[in-house]
């Protein structure tokens, strides 16, 4: 069994990590404050990072955005050198051949098709859990097939149970062989896979908590195993709850409502906004304008709902 310790016994250290696929949006922003709160009320650091693997979807102009709209909202970060994981190819493939070297990746050259065709198991959230069919292939397989395909690698998962206790959900346990099956670590186009940069990333960074949406929940277990196994030890975890529309759909960046920019260009200041998102985090009674640091001394992560949170479609008009 793997059990995730507390990291009480060293200086705190929160992260947000932003992709720069488009302009943030109020999901972002609330995610963004929490961890700023989470970190700074316990006397840590606060660290940005963004998470640009693919640099087609993500370019520099988008981050540049991100970084305006997080000065704007006064949730300024403390590592003076943001890394961007475009330009951590390098270190990734260090610790790609860490693994590998310890016979715990092998080529996989099942295409997007066959996996969702695959008799296996399929996890709540709609995620295939890979029933290891190229893990059987001999040396002769891979070279015939290296012929017509090149394949994405995959990372062995233990049948071994994963144990951890979220700050907001509680405890916690998933078994990495039935729950997540082999993953993928790098795709057949050589870009290295969210699950091993982020776990390389939060471990080189000395991040202690991760505060994130709920989606990512059942993340938390395979990248635990990973920590141990690249040799750092584990954060600790506070997912957040989602927030949805009114037709229980996840907010997204094409939601013209609850983009930055928009909104921006609605208010005068942050402060009604700050004050919203604390609100919906249940940190004050009513939705009122506040500074991120009239908000900081109010915080307690335990009145943080454990539930969805549904927005309005016209909430921007009461920020007015």
């Amino acid at each position: 069994m793997t059990k995730a310790k507390s990291l009480s016994s060293h200086k705190p250290a929160g992260r947000f990590a932003p992709s720069p696929s488009g302009r943030m949006h109020l999901g972002n922003i609330y995610t963004a404050l929490a961890s700023w709160l989470c970190a700074k009320s316990s006397g840590g650091d606060f660290l940005l990072r963004i998470e640009d693997l693919d640099p087609v979807r993500c370019p520099r102009s988008f981050a540049d955005q991100i970084l305006s709209d997080l000065e704007w909202l006064g949730l300024t970060w403390d590592n003076p050198e943001i890394p961007y994981q475009s330009d951590r190819t390098a270190i990734y493939e260090k610790y790609y051949k860490l693994l590998s070297e310890k016979n715990l990746i092998y080529p996989c050259f099942c295409s997007r098709a066959q996996l969702h065709v695959a008799d296996a198991p399929h996890a709540s959230d709609g995620r295939v859990v890979y029933a290891g069919t190229c893990r059987r292939l001999t040396t002769e397989d891979i070279r015939e097939k290296e012929k017509h395909r090149k394949p994405a690698a995959r990372l062995i998962l233990p049948d071994v149970t994963v144990q951890f206790c979220d700050g907001c959900f509680g405890p916690q346990t998933f078994n990495l062989a039935r729950d997540w099956g082999d993953i993928i670590i790098r795709r057949s186009d050589g870009v290295f896979a969210y699950q091993l940069a982020v776990t390389i990333d939060d471990g080189l960074m000395g991040v202690t908590q991760v505060v994130r949406g709920w989606d990512l929940l059942s993340s938390a277990a395979p990248q635990i195993y990973l920590f141990r196994t690249l040799g750092f030890t584990p954060p600790d975890y506070l997912h957040l709850p989602m927030l949805i529309t009114q037709d229980g759909a996840r907010l997204a960046k094409r939601d013209k409502a609850a983009d930055m920019g928009f909104l921006r260009e609605q208010l005068a200041g942050p402060e009604p906004l700050i004050g919203y998102i604390a609100w919906l985090l249940g940190q004050i009674e009513k939705p009122e304008p506040i500074t991120t640091q009239e908000l900081l001394p109010l915080f307690n992560h335990k009145k943080i709902p454990g539930h969805d949170i549904v927005i309005p479609g016209n909430y921007w008009e009461n920020l007015k």
